[in-house]
């Protein structure tokens, strides 16, 4: 058993799925493993911010005790992780904020109440950019997310603390959130697999709003398959939100053996342009290839409008953030900062010592952009230009059925190279935002590496499209095996 045990880890959430229904171990002995592995391996990265490890065993030993009276939810037992930007009943509850470094929520998310009542077990809450605000895990008040591939290197962000911990076998799977490429670009630096769902295809109730327009739930797994797995569970109407689709949720896991064959797939011309990485796009291609050979059919598509994404994107954000941030004000929850001489100082002393650089940054950016003789200037236009983004990726699908291409222009960079150079790190971003500002869903898969760096491959369906994306994803990593690569001090 100890030697079985040691192997627990290695595991995708589906095979622990069939071991744990065999009866080849119990969820005890699979919590008792990953809580054992982040002990010892987190203060190398830092990707958790809460460890429930009490709770975890209880849930675990329940799993147990139901699945022995033949009760078992369809997660029952399995562990999982939570940005620690869902809300989660009675823990701690950051966004990786010093604002809210006390606030312990008093109800679920709406994708923690759906997760946990099919009997995932939560491990603990990860490490993130500081209200999602970042692509490199670097602006958490709680210290930065560390590389399991090299930790000197950035995991990626927002949802860095996530991709860290399922790329260091610390959890099979976690949830993320993916406002421009938040999930995807973090999975595609750590050699994970990372899905941002149709914009309302999961309930955003419980989830600290960023901007609410773009911000979509969505998980960071091994396989397209446990993510197709959790997506089965997570998708559905939420009444509770007012941006939820009501939808019919199909079932994911059953269609990821479509065939490949006929499956038209757009190879975007501006992905490969001069700011891509060439060894990055060489790994990109003989992805492509193999879904070639396989019978799938490349075309060459244009997004004329895509340069204008990041730009867009950097209107539209921080005006809804400004907005969703109000509320942190130091009056009913979170950080107060002490002895205030008059209410506006209250709010000016409790936001400015409460809120991190780049949230301030965009605060102040996203209030500028809605003020008046500016609204009109910037966020009309912004969108407006959204809306041409949305059509080229339109008049796109009416000639292929996915559009694919990298993830990222570069592999992972250095802790501490990008973070004073806004513009820079943002760009880490040019090749996901598209999909956030048209609401298209999208994942990123491991396709190789780059000086023993990750790389990932994304592909982008039309809206509701997640069962072609998945089966696509599902079928390359059959036929390759980037996904199973762990980083060496972590095996």
């Amino acid at each position: 058993m100890a030697g079985q045990q040691q192997a627990l880890h290695t595991q995708s959430l589906a095979e622990l799925a069939k071991g744990l229904s065999k009866g080849e171990f119990s969820s005890r002995e699979l919590i008792e493993t990953l809580l054992s592995r982040i002990e010892e391996h987190d203060r190398s990265l830092n990707a958790f911010i809460s460890v429930t490890a009490d709770q975890a065993l209880a849930v675990a030993d329940a799993s147990d005790k139901a699945r022995s009276k033949g009760e078992a939810g369809t997660l029952a037992g399995l562990p999982i992780v939570y940005k620690d930007i869902f809300c989660t009943k009675g823990v701690l509850t950051t966004c990786g904020s010093r604002i809210l470094e006390n606030f312990v929520s008093p109800y679920d998310a709406t994708v923690v109440e759906r997760l946990s009542s099919a009997g995932a077990v939560m491990l603990g809450k990860t490490n993130m950019d500081e209200f999602a605000m970042g692509s490199s895990s670097e602006t958490s008040y709680f210290g930065p997310v560390r590389n399991p591939w090299d930790t000197v290197r950035s995991p990626g962000g927002s949802s860095g603390g996530s991709a860290a911990a399922v790329a260091a076998r610390l959890t099979p799977a976690g949830t993320g959130t993916d406002t421009g490429g938040s999930i995807r670009q973090p999975a595609a630096l750590t050699n994970t697999v990372g899905l941002k769902p149709t914009y309302g295809r999961v309930s955003r109730y419980g989830m600290v709003a960023f901007a609410s327009s773009l911000d979509q739930a969505g998980v960071i797994t091994r396989t397209a398959e446990d993510a197709a797995m959790l997506l089965s569970v997570m998708a559905g109407f939420d009444e509770r939100d007012s941006t939820s689709v009501d939808h019919p949720v199909p079932d994911y896991v059953s269609g990821l053996t479509v065939s490949l064959k006929e499956l038209k797939i757009g190879v975007v011309r501006q992905h490969f342009d001069a700011g891509l990485n060439e060894q990055c796009a060489a790994r990109v291609k003989d992805a492509l290839n193999v879904l070639e050979q396989q019978g799938a059919s490349l075309i060459e598509v244009d997004l004329p409008n895509l340069d204008l994404s990041v730009p867009t994107y950097y209107v539209v954000a921080p005006a809804e953030c400004s907005s969703n941030l109000s509320r942190f004000d130091g009056v009913r929850f979170g950080y107060r900062a002490d002895g205030a001489k008059d209410l506006l100082d209250l709010y000016r002393r409790s936001r400015g010592d409460g809120f991190g650089a780049e949230v301030k940054r965009r605060i102040m950016t996203g209030t500028y952009v809605l003020s008046a003789g500016y609204y009109d200037a910037y966020y009309l236009k912004a969108q407006k230009v959204r809306q041409l983004i949305s059509q080229d990726f339109k008049n796109a699908f009416e000639k292929v059925d996915v559009i694919a291409g990298p993830t990222t222009p570069t592999p992972t960079f250095p802790l501490g190279e990008k973070t004073d150079d806004p513009i820079t790190m943002y760009l880490n971003d040019i090749y996901t935002i598209g999909a956030n500002l048209a609401g298209l869903p999208g994942i990123s898969v491991p396709c190789g590496f780059v000086d023993d760096l990750p790389v990932g491959l994304q592909l982008v369906g039309p809206h509701f499209a997640e069962e072609t994306i998945l089966a696509c994803a599902h079928q390359y990593q059959q036929l390759t095996d980037w996904h199973q690569r762990c980083p060496e001090a972590y095996q």
